[in-house]
């Protein structure tokens, strides 16, 4: 694999400007969404909720970012612990000649 040629210009999302335009585009999708369930909810279209808070406007927004987070801290904290295996696991590292081992 050849090294990348320093004067080409850097690919398309490692340019700031435009990592800064796609998160700025999502949070205004998400900011659009949002502001549409509340219109939803002052002109009285009914979602047939289930429960009562199902009704409150951006429910479902804050619902699935907090759903999001916990599966994140969750996943980190108490699932990787259990599935994490040492640097040399599959490969048994030899002991070099000259170092000392417990025999």
């Amino acid at each position: 694999m050849t090294p990348p040629d320093p004067n080409e210009p850097p690919p398309w999302f490692l340019q700031q400007r435009n990592v800064r335009r796609v998160i700025v585009g999502l949070f205004g999708v998400c900011v659009f969404f949002v502001l549409l369930d509340v219109v939803f909810a002052f002109v009285g279209f009914d979602k047939h909720p289930y429960f009562q808070w199902e009704q409150w406007p951006g429910f479902y927004a804050v619902f699935g970012f907090v759903a999001c987070v916990l599966l994140v801290l969750v996943s980190r904290y108490l699932l990787r612990p259990l599935v994490m295996r040492g640097e040399d696991y599959y490969e048994k590292s030899s002991p070099k000649p000259g170092d000392k081992t417990d025999v």
